[in-house]
């Protein structure tokens, strides 16, 4: 099992899937910071998240909440419209710990969803450079 910790880039979407299985969709940005050279560079890298377990949950991702998620990282491959190779990272979430609220949203509770549980946690709230209104998804 791994561990990752971001900031959701938009509200999560719950999905129906077939007669009886739905999924809650989203997204997160994880930056990093390095130097190369002398300079400060930045990078962040956008992470595709479903969760399975609970649909509840779906009301508390909002976007620019920190979250704290258990599971397993994958990758899609795809071809492009340009016929270009493309992938994007996915994890498929297992447990996911709400760490502080959208600095909008100050007022979000922190909750721990595992299936169909979900447990009041808290924890700090932090900021996140690089994400901003206007997203493209």
């Amino acid at each position: 099992m791994m561990e990752i910790t971001g900031r959701l880039t938009a509200d999560a979407v719950v999905r129906k899937v077939s007669e009886d299985k739905k999924v809650v969709g989203f997204s997160i940005a994880i930056n990093d910071t390095f130097r190369s050279n002398g300079e400060q560079k930045k990078i962040t890298t956008f992470i595709d998240c479903s969760y399975w377990l609970n649909t509840g949950i779906a009301e508390y991702l909002k976007k620019g909440g920190w979250v704290q998620l258990y599971g397993r990282i994958g990758v899609n491959a795809y071809m492009s419209g340009n016929n270009e190779a493309k992938a994007s990272l996915t994890f498929h979430t297992s447990a996911i710990k709400l760490l502080g609220a959208a600095v909008r949203n100050l007022e979000l509770p922190n909750v721990v969803a595992k299936g169909a549980e979900a447990v009041a946690s808290v924890e700090g709230n932090s900021t996140f450079e690089g994400i901003d209104d206007n997203l493209p998804f």
